[in-house]
């Protein structure tokens, strides 16, 4: 189901258009499901694989939903991720027509357990946390414990079993992917795949990098208002500048992501860690400083008068902070030094 053969990029972008210019916020319950299950019927959801020589492909894709829209980009990546992961979990015979989710946040407070097991039928226990997109999808790839080790979980998000708590989500910024909390009491799933394979398996960090592509996108996209502006006849010297500093970040963030693909494609079953945590730096504050320079070179006017520009200007810090800030760069340091002197040599 996730491996394309020739994607269709002007389909998409056709698809996608009027909803990125849309003037008002959505009706949650309507317009972005039906344009998830629309990129579906079209077999817009099928990207290639990570690993498979056609990874700067799928993040391309990424990143151009997320220049129209991080919601749909949020709920779009959940879904083509969890149809990777079925693919690698050889469980792709269970992918069906619905549009799914991976969950497999793991804070202190809420656990998910397996209480019971027969073969691959499994009966859940607990709450699952961070929930993007339980109220407009169809299934859902969770973790849950057993014993010491986390399994993958598909679950049906129809089954009454299940709770949705929603009362604790109050953003602004991605608000409209609702990432609530689902309550389990003794409800079933299936089983996908071995004990820890979710969190061993090579596509476990590059799913990662395609997070960063997001990023990406939605910096790309507010920088081109930016870029706009500076082609107006009217001479902005200041302006100018901070379009410079744009482009020197976007320069930067471009380079490592199409770098990291290349080698994930020559390294299909490897750890992917290293190269995908320094990626997702170097773009993490590549995004922040677009963020700023387009911010103060324009003004208040795009944050007030634009719809797409006000979504992304809002949703992009929240999405942005999906990365674990200096957490991920202390793991980054620490496997720097283990890395062989010369190491950051031209």
């Amino acid at each position: 189901m996730s491996i394309a053969h020739d994607f269709d990029l002007e389909r998409l972008d056709h698809l996608l258009r009027p909803f990125s210019a849309r003037a008002q916020a959505i009706d949650l319950d309507t317009q972005l499901p039906k344009l998830l299950h629309l990129l579906q019927a079209d077999h817009l959801d099928r990207l290639p694989r990570p690993g498979q020589g056609r990874t700067l492909e799928r993040w391309r894709t990424l990143a151009r939903v997320a220049g129209c829209d991080l919601t749909l980009a949020k709920l779009y990546e959940g879904h083509t991720d969890a149809l990777a992961i079925l693919s690698e979990c050889a469980a792709e015979h269970h992918a069906g027509n619905g549009i799914w989710g991976v969950w497999a946040a793991e804070p202190p407070d809420a656990r998910t357990r397996i209480v019971a097991r027969d073969g691959d039928q499994v009966r859940l226990q607990g709450c699952k946390a961070w929930c993007s997109g339980a109220l407009q999808i169809d299934r859902a790839l969770v973790t849950a414990w057993e014993g010491e080790q986390p399994q993958l979980v598909a679950i049906e998000l129809s089954h009454p079993s299940q709770r949705i708590q929603a009362e604790h989500w109050q953003a602004v910024g991605m608000a409209t992917t609702a990432s609530v909390t689902l309550a389990f009491d003794d409800s079933p799933g299936l089983a996908i795949g071995a004990p820890g394979q979710y969190l061993s398996r090579p596509g476990f960090w590059q799913g990662g990098a395609g997070i960063a592509a997001c990023w990406y996108g939605a910096a790309e996209a507010l920088a081109a208002y930016l870029r706009e502006q500076c082609a107006k006849p009217r001479p902005d010297p200041h302006a100018d500048a901070h379009l410079g500093a744009v482009d020197a970040a976007l320069l930067g963030a471009r380079a490592a992501l199409r770098e990291c693909a290349a080698w994930i494609d020559r390294h299909p079953q490897d750890d992917a860690s290293f190269q995908v945590r320094r990626t997702r730096a170097h773009v993490e504050h590549a995004v922040e400083q677009v963020i700023r320079h387009v911010g103060r070179a324009l003004g208040a006017t795009p944050f007030c008068r634009s719809s797409h520009f006000a979504r992304l200007s809002a949703d992009l810090p929240v999405y942005l902070r999906q990365s674990h800030a200096e957490r991920d760069l202390a793991e980054l340091g620490q496997q720097l030094t283990g890395m062989p002197a010369g190491a950051w040599q031209l």
